[in-house]
């Protein structure tokens, strides 16, 4: 972790007149110096400058929440002709539509106020961290004659130690800039942006709210574009990386391949289909990986999630005598309470920078694109795990046929989201149930697909939502949110609404905390139920395109997309859906006692 804090006036003692502004003599000698008269242009600011690098890196629409610590920064923001400035109903939404922004664009951010809307976006900015996403996490700090004075200012804690919020975002952030002077905003700055492309994590600056309209001759001039060092692997490591695990799967008689989500860091999904392209292994993904690999691939077995994986890809994972994973993350939830039948002596681990064999050797500085590409030319084509595949693989059954007005079910409903998809749409699936029915979706080529499983908050869909649909405007997103989520972060299908996006929301009310339920169950897991529908129409208030309805059987669900995707394909669609408070996915069941039983494991003896 990095981190640089200026003083403006260095060398001054700090003011302690109660109620008193400090006099400072830096500031009124540069705007009355000869050249700093000439500087004095929109064209010469620190908030210019940042709103053109902003435009550059494709961040061209930023989510943010007005106080007055920031209030100036926006102001250079909206003067900016390519960038979008979107006001959001909370500081959490705003972050979590940074999120779903860069999930699309590559690069997402937020500017928020000095610590009482820092820490409330903080939490959005740890997943954002979680799920690897360069994010710009911008905050409109104090006056910059107001560091070491031992003044006391609104939306702090009460203590003249503004370092709180820095030191939070330290553990969440891979680089934190305090711009408080202008000598070094323009190094700090660019710095602070350059390594959140860099490293895809989020960053966090913050910007004293009295520099943002400054002129200083490091802004003079145009921004010039980024241009990030590639990093390169270690020739020698990689060759010898690539002849250990060409040695390695060569001698397997059944292997195969899944993807893990840090394919998106590592910019090697490409690389990782060209392999499976040469050597006919069948090709799995793990559930924070689905949207990642082409869905339509010859060798595609589904989704590998242990004993909850789609039908039949455990079975050939489980069954293999080696297999290669490229970007696995493995934790509780994605291994099913640690239940994987998986051994370390079988499998290839590659990560975005390092190659692990077994129980052998393991290979540092080597990039898993430069991996993956080299060792297409060495592996023989070995089709027998997939032809394995196709010897077991049944199809799926189709639900049961619902009876006139029968009540409808969660995987009648699925069926026909299923049918909704195309490579004009893009699937958001909201922490919950709708993961596990989200992954039985068969992607069509082109559709999008995004969830957060890794920090797995709820709520964050709404606000991801929102800022995925601002970045990817060729597409119609359909969103999946169960109650219990959506009234968590409802407020900003105001704000999808005065950005006039088109999303299908599909509320799915059954009364609850579901995927708590199969966890554990207890009296805290029943929510207040509300009129959904009527709280999006009056959210709406005549104002912007918006439809809604209610649905509680299968004939009412057909009327509704077919509304929602004809009359109404202009709107805001909202169907809220009406199913039992015990209809879950058998996946859902199965998964929910395995990861009880493994928060339930008794302390190891002392």
């Amino acid at each position: 972790m990095d981190s640089k804090i200026g003083a403006l006036d260095v060398g001054k003692p700090p003011c302690n007149d109660v109620g008193s502004i400090p006099h400072n003599d830096v500031v009124s000698t540069l705007q009355s110096s000869p050249a700093s008269t000439a500087l004095n242009s929109a064209e010469s600011t620190l908030g210019r400058h940042l709103a053109r690098r902003l435009v550059q890196i494709g961040a061209t629409d930023v989510f943010s929440v007005p106080v007055d610590f920031n209030l100036t920064l926006l102001d250079h923001l909206i003067a900016e002709p390519g960038l979008n400035l979107i006001g959001c109903c909370n500081e959490l939404n705003a972050g979590y539509a940074a999120d779903g922004f860069a999930r699309s664009r590559g690069v997402g951010a937020c500017v928020v106020t000095f610590t009482v809307g820092g820490l409330s976006v903080l939490n959005a900015i740890a997943g954002a961290c979680s799920e690897n996403l360069p994010l710009i996490c911008i905050v409109g700090g104090p006056n910059s004659n107001d560091y070491g004075t031992n003044r006391i200012l609104h939306h702090t804690i009460g203590l003249p130690d503004f370092s709180q919020e820095l030191r939070c975002f330290q553990t969440v952030t891979c680089f934190q800039a305090v711009v408080n002077n202008l000598e070094d905003a323009h190094e700090l700055i660019d710095t602070a942006i350059s390594t959140a492309l860099k490293e895809c994590k989020p960053v966090y600056i913050s910007i004293s709210c009295n520099l943002p309209g400054l002129p200083h001759p490091t802004f003079r001039r145009e921004p010039v574009p980024f241009v990030i060092s590639p990093r390169l692997s270690n020739h020698m490591g990689l060759e010898a990386a690539v002849e250990a695990a060409a040695e390695f799967l060569n001698k397997a008689v059944k292997p195969v391949m899944v993807g893990g989500p840090k394919l998106r860091v590592a910019n090697a999904s490409e690389a990782f289909v060209e392999l499976a392209d040469a050597c006919g292994y069948p090709l799995a993904v793990m559930p924070s990986a689905k949207g990642l690999v082409p869905e339509n691939h010859p060798h595609f077995i589904g989704t590998y999630w242990g004993a909850v994986s789609t039908g039949f890809c455990a079975e050939i994972v489980e069954s293999a005598d080696a297999y290669l994973f490229a970007g696995p993350i493995f934790n509780d939830y994605s291994s099913v309470g640690y239940s994987l039948l998986l051994k370390r002596d079988k499998a290839i681990i590659v990560q975005p920078d390092r190659v692990m064999i077994a129980n052998g050797p393991a290979f540092g500085c080597v990039l898993m694109r430069d991996f993956l590409g080299a060792l297409v030319k060495r592996l023989k084509q070995n089709t027998t795990a997939y032809e394995n595949y196709h010897r077991i693989y049944v199809p799926e059954g189709h639900p049961l046929k619902c009876e006139p007005k029968e009540a409808l079910r969660v995987n009648v409903l699925f069926q026909h989201i299923q049918k909704m998809l195309s490579s004009e749409t893009a699937v958001i699936a909201e922490t919950g149930d709708s993961w596990f029915n989200c992954q039985k979706l068969k992607l069509p080529p082109g559709c999008g697909y995004e969830f957060q499983m890794q920090y797995g908050s709820i709520g964050w869909s709404v606000g991801a939502t929102l800022g995925y649909a601002q970045a990817a405007k060729n597409k119609r997103v359909i969103a999946c949110i169960g109650d219990g989520s959506f009234q968590v972060t409802a407020q900003d299908v105001s704000t999808m609404l005065r950005c006039g996006q088109k999303t299908i929301i599909f509320l799915i009310n059954n009364g609850g905390y579901t995927i708590e339920v199969e966890i554990h169950d207890g009296p805290y897991n029943v929510i207040k139920n509300w009129n959904y529908t009527g709280l999006v129409d009056a959210i709406h208030n005549g104002e912007g395109k918006c439809w809604t309805t209610k649905v509680h059987c299968e004939e009412e669900l057909i009327e509704a997309i077919g509304t929602a995707t004809g009359a109404k394909k202009d709107c805001l669609c909202f169907i809220e859906v009406i199913v039992h408070k015990d209809d879950t996915s058998k996946e859902l069941l199965e998964w929910g006692s395995r990861v009880a039983a493994a928060n339930g494991r008794p302390p190891n003896p002392q």
